[in-house]
C-alpha cells in the first residue's frame, strides 16, 4: 500500500500540521479555534488534500462533538434548568425571530428574492453551540450566570433549527401535509424520550452510577456509552445527536460523581474536537465565494453587532444587568454550522443557487474567526464600551439582586469562590463568630450557600459594578479564594478604587505572583496547597481583623500588611 493512501499516515499528518499551525497560532497569541479551522482549509480540497478519509475524520469529529455537548449537560442540574430556563427560551426564540426578521428585511432591500432573503435571515439565527461551548471552556466561564444563560438559549437555537431543517426536508419531498405532521411527530417524540430519561434519572442511573464508581476506568466507560447511546437516540428520533448528548449529560448532573465525569473527559473532548474545526475548515467551498464580499460584509456586521443588541434588548428587559447581557450576547454574534447545512439543504432542494450557498459560507468565514477574539477579549471589550451600554439596563436589575435589603446588613467578611476551599474558610469564620458573606459567578454555587442559610449573592470579581451591589462599606475583611492571578490583581485594583478600608486577603499559587499582589496592595496571601484550613490558619486571619481594628481608630495610619 502506497504510505500516501494509507489512512493512518494521513490521520499522523493532520495532527502534526495541527500541532504546529497550532503552535505558531499561540506564538502569535491567536485563538486555536481559528487556527484549527484554517488546518481544514490547509489539508482539504483548496490546500494539500490530504483528507482522503474524511468519513472516518467526521466521525471523530462527531465523536468529539457528543462528548462536549454531554459534557456540558453534566454542569447543567434540574436546579440550574430551573432557574435559567425562562431567560434562556425568551432570549432564544427573541433572537431567532427578530434576527430572522431584520435579516430578512436587509436581504429584501439588497435586491435578493423572498425565497433567497428568507433562507439567508434564517441562517443568520443560528449561533454554533459547539464553537461558544469551546470558548467558554477555555475562559472557565461555563458556569458562570452568562455562560449558563448562554448555553441554554444556544439549546433553543438547535432545537429550532432541527425543525427548520424538517420542515424545508418536508417541503423537499412534495408530499401533503408533511411539513407539519413530521414537526409534529419529532415534538410528540421529544416529549416520549424526555419522560423516558426523567424516569431513569430517578430510578435507575443513580443505583448504576453508585455501583460503577469504585472503577473509575468503568464509569468513564459507561459515561461515554451513554453519551453516544443518546445521541445517536436523538438522532434516529429526528431531534440531532447533539440534543441527545446533552440531555445525556443532564441527566447525570444530578449525581455526586459528575466532577468525577467531567474531570476524565476534559482532555478527550479537546482531542476529537479538533476534527471538528478541521472538518469545518476542509467543507468550506471557497469557489462559491465569487462576488459575494459586499453583501457578506453587510450581513456579517449585522450578526457581529446587531445580533448581540438583540439579546442586550431582551435580558435588559427581563431585569438583567448589562454585562451579564453583554457577555451572553456575544454568544450569538456568528452563525453556526448549522447554518451552512441549512444552506446545502435549500441548494439540494433548489430553493437557492450555489452563489448564496457562497454568501453564507462566507458570512461563517468571517463570524466565526471575528466573534472568537470578541469572547475571548470579552471583558476588556466591556470595559471599554460599558458607558454606552447604560441604556440596556434597568434602573433595578432585579434578576441579579437578591435582595434590596442586603445592602443594608453588616458583614465581617466577605468571601469571593465559595467552592471547597472557600467554604472551608467560611466554616472556620464562623465558628469564631464572624458573620460571612460569599459571592461566586456559579449559580449552582450561590445556592448551595443559601441553602445552609448563608447569604450569598451571584456576581463576578471582574464586574466593575460589582462593589455597588455588596455591602464592602462596613467589611472588615474581603476574601478572595479565586487563584488566578488576573482575576485577583483587577479585585484588589477595584476595592482600592473604591475605596475600602478593609484587609485585603488574595489566594495564589505561585510566590512570585504573591508577591506581585501584596506590593500592589494585598495585605496577607493564602496558599492553598500550603495553608491548612486550621488554627494556625484562622489566627492570621484573626490578626487581619485586629489590624483592622486598629487602623479605623487611626485613618491617616499607613495600613500594614500581614
Amino acid at each position: 500500500m502506497d504510505i500516501i493512501d494509507n489512512p493512518f499516515f494521513e490521520l499522523a499528518a493532520i495532527l502534526i500540521i495541527a500541532s504546529v499551525v497550532g503552535l505558531v497560532g499561540r506564538m502569535l497569541k491567536q485563538p486555536l479555534i481559528v487556527a484549527f479551522i484554517g488546518v481544514g482549509i490547509l489539508v482539504g480540497p483548496w490546500g494539500l488534500d490530504l483528507l482522503e478519509s474524511i468519513e472516518q475524520v467526521h466521525l471523530l469529529a462527531e465523536l468529539g462533538i457528543a462528548i462536549l455537548l454531554f459534557v456540558i449537560g453534566l454542569k447543567l442540574d434540574v436546579k440550574l434548568i430551573r432557574s435559567t430556563g425562562k431567560v434562556a427560551l425568551l432570549t432564544g426564540l427573541g433572537q431567532v425571530i427578530f434576527t430572522s426578521f431584520f435579516g430578512y428585511l436587509i436581504a429584501i432591500a439588497l435586491g435578493f428574492t423572498v425565497i433567497t432573503a428568507l433562507y439567508v435571515a434564517v441562517a443568520l439565527t443560528f449561533s454554533s453551540t459547539i464553537i461558544i461551548v469551546k470558548l467558554l471552556s477555555d475562559k472557565k466561564e461555563i458556569d458562570s450566570l452568562h455562560g449558563q444563560i448562554s448555553i441554554g438559549f444556544l439549546i433553543v437555537q438547535d432545537i429550532v433549527v432541527v425543525l427548520v431543517m424538517i420542515f424545508l426536508s418536508a417541503i423537499g419531498t412534495e408530499t401533503a401535509a408533511s411539513p407539519a405532521y413530521d414537526v409534529a411527530l419529532v415534538m410528540l417524540k421529544g416529549v416520549a424520550a424526555l419522560g423516558v430519561i426523567g424516569l431513569m434519572m430517578r430510578f435507575v442511573l443513580p443505583p448504576v452510577v453508585r455501583t460503577m464508581v469504585h472503577s473509575p476506568e468503568l464509569l468513564i466507560l459507561f459515561s461515554i456509552s451513554w453519551a453516544l447511546l443518546l445521541a445517536a437516540a436523538g438522532d434516529y428520533l429526528g431531534f440531532s445527536k447533539e440534543v441527545g448528548a446533552f440531555l445525556a449529560g443532564v441527566s447525570l448532573a444530578s449525581t455526586d460523581y459528575r466532577e468525577l465525569i467531567s474531570g476524565k473527559l476534559t482532555t478527550l473532548r479537546d482531542f476529537l474536537l479538533l476534527f471538528f474545526f478541521v472538518t469545518l475548515g476542509a467543507g468550506l467551498d471557497l469557489s462559491l465565494i465569487g462576488d459575494q464580499i459586499r453583501p457578506a460584509l453587510i450581513f456579517s456586521f449585522f450578526v457581529l453587532i446587531g445580533n448581540p443588541l438583540i439579546v442586550l434588548v431582551i435580558m435588559g428587559l427581563m431585569g438583567y444587568k448589562k454585562r451579564t447581557s453583554f457577555l451572553a450576547g456575544l454568544a450569538v454574534a456568528q452563525i453556526s454550522e448549522f447554518s451552512l447545512i441549512l444552506a446545502a439543504l435549500g441548494l439540494s432542494i433548489g430553493h437557492i443557487d450555489e452563489e448564496t450557498m457562497g454568501l453564507i459560507t462566507l458570512v461563517g468565514l468571517i463570524t466565526i474567526g471575528l466573534s472568537t477574539y470578541m469572547i475571548l477579549y470579552s471583558h476588556q471589550i466591556f470595559e471599554t464600551i460599558s458607558p454606552f451600554l447604560e441604556v440596556f439596563e434597568k434602573k433595578d436589575p432585579h434578576r441579579e439582586l437578591k435582595s434590596r435589603q442586603m445592602g443594608k446588613a453588616d458583614y465581617d467578611v466577605i468571601v469571593f469562590g465559595l467552592g471547597r476551599y472557600g467554604n472551608n474558610i467560611a466554616k472556620s469564620l464562623e465558628r469564631t463568630g464572624r458573620n460571612v458573606m460569599g459571592v461566586d459567578f456559579d449559580p449552582g454555587a450561590v445556592n448551595k450557600w443559601t441553602e445552609k442559610g448563608r447569604m450569598a449573592q451571584l456576581g463576578d470579581a471582574e464586574d466593575p459594578d460589582l462593589p455597588e451591589m455588596l455591602p464592602i462599606a462596613n467589611a472588615k475583611v474581603i476574601i478572595s479564594t479565586l487563584p488566578d492571578y488576573t482575576i485577583n490583581l483587577y479585585l484588589l485594583k477595584m476595592l482600592k478604587h473604591h475605596k475600602f478600608q478593609g484587609r485585603i486577603v488574595l489566594t495564589q499559587h505561585s510566590a512570585d505572583h504573591a508577591q506581585e499582589l501584596v506590593e500592589a496592595g494585598a495585605h496577607l496571601i493564602l496558599y492553598p496547597f500550603v495553608d491548612a484550613v486550621g488554627s494556625s490558619f484562622v489566627s492570621k486571619l484573626e490578626e487581619c481583623f485586629t489590624k483592622h481594628e486598629e487602623n479605623v481608630g487611626n485613618s491617616k495610619k499607613p495600613l500594614s500588611r500581614a
